[in-house]
């Protein structure tokens, strides 16, 4: 019998993946690392969104800011040029009804579906002097910002939403410790996700959880995560394209 499959995104986007894994014949397990939770307050962003027109840009870091975007501002106009970083922002922003013909600036290399990918899909030089919006959750990278901003563009970013690590209370501990007590592929979407699971699996009331975790076989499909995964201490490591189909496409090979 194949190896079980752990699926870690948050709960409510871990549906559709499920579903694909489980047509595959495959056990799967949805065992989240992080919480996408909406601000206390999000006054700063809807008075920003309320301000589209003053951008040549709007730049979206992952299908969470798209979807607290759209439902802070359902009345989204179509005339904006937008940027995402990967298939599941394409896709979030067609389940938002984002008309074909609007221009989005996405990587072209699907190994490098990052902020460095967008970077050398965008027109630095026509962003001069121009405002940027980049619509993100409270913590995470600033390269994309930052290297706008070194190509003369006037940068305001927003938060939409915010990401924290789900509490190991006993139920998660029981099935955590069940899964380590087996071999799974963890199909991890996030750096920051990933070491959230090492963190708990040092906690786990196991010999040397740490250990264990670190023998699992990991799926990811990010350059970026996978260096992350070696720099953790795992070693085997697959890495995908980005999006769904690579993941389930990474799945298959592995079989």
């Amino acid at each position: 019998m194949p190896d079980p499959v752990v699926i870690t995104r948050p709960q409510a986007q871990a549906v559709e993946l499920q579903r694909r894994v489980a047509a595959l014949g495959r056990e799967a397990i949805v065992f989240p690392l992080l919480e996408i939770q909406p601000l206390p307050d999000n006054a700063r962003l809807t008075k920003t969104l309320a301000e589209l027109e003053h951008y040549a840009l709007v730049a979206f870091v992952s299908p969470n800011a798209i979807d607290a975007a759209f439902a802070a501002r359902p009345d989204w106009p179509h005339d904006i040029p937008l940027a995402v970083v990967g298939e599941g922002s394409r896709q979030a922003l067609q389940r938002h009804g984002v008309p074909a013909g609007t221009r989005i600036f996405c990587p072209t290399d699907p190994e490098r579906s990052d902020s460095e990918g967008l970077l050398q899909a965008l027109d630095l030089h026509a962003l001069r002097g121009r405002q940027v919006l980049i619509v993100r959750g409270e913590s995470g990278r600033e390269l994309l910002g930052d290297a706008l901003r070194a190509a003369g563009a006037e940068v305001v970013a927003v938060a939409a939403y915010r990401r924290v690590a789900p509490p190991l209370d006993d139920a998660r501990r029981r099935q955590l410790e069940a899964l380590l007590r087996r071999s799974s592929d963890w199909l991890i979407t996030s750096s920051e996700a990933l070491r959230n699971l090492l963190d708990m699996a040092a906690q786990l009331n196991l010999p040397d959880g740490t250990a264990t975790m670190q023998r699992q076989r990991l799926i990811v499909p990010h350059m970026r995560i996978a260096e992350t995964a070696r720099a953790l201490g795992f070693s085997r490591i697959v890495q995908s394209r980005s999006g769904d189909d690579g993941l389930i496409a990474a799945l298959q090979s592995c079989s």
